[in-house]
This record gives C-alpha cells, sequence and structure tokens, in this order.
C-alpha cells in the first residue's frame, strides 16, 4: 500500500500545535519583526513556543514576543526563504558569563624595574647626543 501524500491526506502528516503560538520579536524599522534562529545544522528557522513560561525560560523573561498562529508565521517568513518553525526548541547552548578580566601584559611587570629600563634608555640617548655632538 503506497503511503499518503500529505497534500492529499485530510489529516496533515505532521500535525502543528493547537492554537496561536507566542513568537519572539524584535524592533525593526517597521514595528516588530519575528526573531529567526539558526538550528544546529546552520538552517534558519522561525521559532514560537506554547506557553509564555516556555518563552521566558529559554530567552529570558524580558524577552517581547506577539501571539501567531502557526501558519501566520509560515506566512510571514516564507518569503524571506524559511521554510521550518520550531516549536518549544529548548536553550542548547550554556549561558554566556562574563569574561574573566584579564590584567595587562604590561601591568604585570614589575615597575621599578620598567623605571630603571626607561633611565637606562635616557643615559643611553645622552651619551649617543654627547658623543656625536663632541
Amino acid at each position: 500500500m503506497a503511503e499518503p501524500q500529505c497534500d492529499e491526506d485530510p489529516e496533515p502528516c505532521e500535525p502543528g500545535p493547537a492554537g496561536p503560538l507566542f513568537v519572539p520579536v524584535r524592533p525593526g524599522p517597521a514595528g516588530c519583526v519575528a526573531r529567526l534562529f539558526r538550528t544546529p545544522v546552520g538552517a534558519r528557522t522561525a521559532v514560537a513556543f506554547t506557553t509564555p513560561q516556555r518563552l521566558s525560560a529559554a530567552l529570558g523573561a524580558r524577552q517581547a514576543w506577539i501571539r501567531l498562529s502557526e501558519p501566520a508565521l509560515r506566512a510571514l517568513t516564507e518569503p524571506l526563504g524559511v521554510r521550518e518553525v520550531t516549536v518549544d526548541p529548548r536553550l542548547a547552548a550554556h549561558p554566556v558569563a562574563a569574561p574573566a578580566r584579564r590584567v595587562p601584559a604590561w601591568r604585570e611587570w614589575d615597575r621599578n624595574a620598567v623605571g630603571a629600563l626607561r633611565v637606562t634608555g635616557a643615559a643611553a640617548v645622552v651619551g649617543a647626543l654627547t658623543a656625536w655632538i663632541g
């Protein structure tokens, strides 16, 4: 028996979530713009969440969002070449901490030794000038 085609099947092969989704947005030139992400293999995808709590858990409490149905989200992102919608993704990256503050190498030197080098360098310049003049 042949497998039914998704286009001909009265029931979709991969049912989408019921009801509107919470879609992360960012400010754009004409209002809000849906945020696009990348899958682990690098493909662009639209992302949506089934609850605001799941959105906050993945993207933070300050992430702005709008409610859209899955077909509306697909219609919004398809002209951009984005055909994939990821629903309720989990954060895959480790939280990023502020980089440890490195002390510049010149601050690790002994200040007295640096001063001695300056004096020695100045003495060499004075010695060279007196030899050239005299």
